[in-house]
């Protein structure tokens, strides 16, 4: 077989560089083991159908989402047969040994993220053009690299992300023991929107509160596309090389008892997405894809979770079932010592000529460390997010680190002057806050980013302005993406909490020496002269 040939001497320079490469990033073993899955045993060569299956994703059902183009089953029907073309070239219909393992080198070898970026580009073009819709990418090769000039429409940028979502939820799919649970694609036009209000010049007529822009012409220029993603959203690029190495990995592992197999097709069924929480599966995306560190895969287990009830123990808080108030948000969330990530959901409005608009947002914060009572700001590093309607992310700027701040009304302090403000806030300087939610969980402020140096600028809401706007909390979320290890040690903490409380509301009477030290005369003496001195400490 030509993948035991690597083993012999005289093999060819050009067998010995590709397996090189392919060993530098510990792919090699498992590469061997999928040609030899996959590979006809007489020509010793995979045949071209045979990766076209292992590549490809096929849906079942009928879509009836109004967030899920209708040419979308039929994209995904072409996505095999793309990625085969994109990256293996067979000179006689077949794939041989070298041919194979060049294929991997070229989609999974270590390489910027704009290459990566650049590579789910051109095979997005070669997937809607096999399926016979209109592209205006234009793809052009020099001698050093491909180049990619030309727009993309709206209905092509929501094509792009379902169709990575799509890799991304494989991927989780293909890792799970358990059998795979379908589910709905999510709604991600708040990560659209974002491309357009970024990247194209739109008129004054685009209301991103109420926009239908499915069928839009509006032009997003390729350049300023790829930009858009680098900055906002990296872990895109990553999407393919990603779901190329899960299905070769799945290969290699096909048939083995000890290693749970799924299916080489993936299914997911398009029907209505029903999300309950603040941080449904395409925010939850989104989120993640702004990302690269162990967030990331936490983001992902929300996103992608095989949960039949819903529930998701890094969820730590909701003001709906614990109760609204910086009290009850802070007996859930004391302890835990890991990432967390706050999300508000409120509404503002404005009167005009007599009528009343209700706009709806939801913005987020994300912490690389737990909350604590202070009456200053504190953290080490976090991220600001714009989630609804139009998603931004807004990282450290490096030039402050008023990261989190986060009061609780003082207890067994006299009178104070010049009390802090009790709540939770983001940026800027106590009383002059970029975010500020009250003790009550009732209101939420949003100032310009001018008086924030923590956080980068930019609008947490369209067409903020410089005015400070001042939203109804509708609710509110924290969730902990510390994994496993955080949780426990929150559990623990909160065990150690109610031992302690449970053991000062016990008074055992034989600690007290005669009548006169005993609580009842203590008390018995107040009611008979309550302006008697008494001694401060009992």
């Amino acid at each position: 077989m030509g993948a035991s040939n690597s083993t012999v001497q005289n093999v060819s320079t050009e067998q010995r560089d590709v397996e090189n490469e392919a060993a530098s990033t510990g792919a090699l073993p498992m590469l061997r083991r999928a040609f030899s899955k996959v590979a006809n045993p007489e020509t010793n060569a995979v045949p071209r159908e045979n990766l076209q299956q292992c590549f490809s994703l096929a849906y079942k059902g009928q879509s009836d989402a109004s967030n899920i183009p209708k040419l979308f089953p039929v994209l995904l029907d072409h996505l095999g047969p793309s990625i085969v073309d994109q990256f293996f070239t067979p000179a006689k219909g077949q794939i041989t040994w070298v041919e194979f393992v060049r294929g991997y080198n070229n989609c999974c070898a270590r390489m910027s993220a704009s290459v990566s970026l650049n590579m789910l580009l051109r095979v997005l073009r070669l997937t809607i053009g096999r399926a016979n819709m209109p592209i205006n990418l234009e793809i052009e090769f020099d001698d050093a690299d491909w180049k990619i000039n030309g727009f993309l429409i709206p209905s092509d940028v929501i094509l792009l992300l379902l169709m990575c979502w799509s890799m991304s939820w494989d991927c989780g799919s293909l890792k799970q023991s358990e059998c795979k649970v379908s589910h709905s694609p999510p709604d991600l036009n708040h990560l659209v929107l974002s491309a357009i209000t970024s990247c194209a010049k739109v008129d004054s007529g685009l209301n991103v509160w109420d926009s239908d822009f499915s069928s839009s012409e509006v032009q997003i220029p390729a350049g300023k596309f790829v930009t858009w993603v680098l900055s906002t959203v990296p872990c895109l690029s990553d999407c393919l090389n990603q779901f190329f190495h899960a299905r070769l990995q799945n290969q290699a592992t096909a048939g083995d008892e000890s290693v749970p197999s799924n299916s080489s097709v993936g299914d997911v069924s398009l029907t209505t997405e029903c999300d309950n929480n603040i941080l449904t599966r395409g925010r939850a995306w989104a989120i993640g894809l702004t990302q690269r560190s162990t967030i990331n895969e936490e983001i992902s287990g929300v996103c992608f979770s095989r949960s039949e009830d819903g529930m998701d123990e890094r969820l730590l808080y909701r003001s709906s079932a614990h109760g609204k108030g910086l009290n009850r948000f802070w007996s859930h969330v004391e302890g835990y010592k890991g990432p967390l990530l706050i999300l508000v959901a409120a509404s503002s409005g404005q009167s005009h000529e007599g009528s009343s608009i209700v706009r709806k947002w939801v913005i987020g914060a994300l912490t690389n460390q737990g909350f604590e009572n202070k009456d200053l700001f504190y953290g080490s590093s976090g991220c600001l997010y714009a989630i609804s309607p139009v998603f931004h992310v807004f990282p450290p700027s490096g030039k402050e680190k008023n990261f989190v701040y986060s009061h609780l009304h003082p207890s067994g302090r006299a009178y104070e002057p010049h009390p802090k403000p009790v709540g939770i806030a983001f940026g800027g300087t106590i009383g002059n806050e970029r975010i500020f939610i009250d003790e009550d969980f009732a209101r939420v402020t949003v100032r310009h980013h001018a008086i924030d140096k923590t956080y980068q600028p930019g609008p947490l809401l369209p067409d903020q302005g410089f005015l400070a706007v001042e939203g109804l909390v509708s609710e509110v979320e924290v969730w902990g993406l510390g994994g496993h290890a955080a949780k426990k040690v929150q559990d623990s903490y909160k065990k150690r909490e109610e031992l302690f409380t449970e053991q000062r509301r016990k008074v055992d009477l034989k600690t007290f020496a005669s009548w006169d030290d005993s609580p009842e005369k203590m008390m018995m003496d107040m009611m008979s002269d309550p302006n008697a001195v008494r001694r401060e400490d009992r």
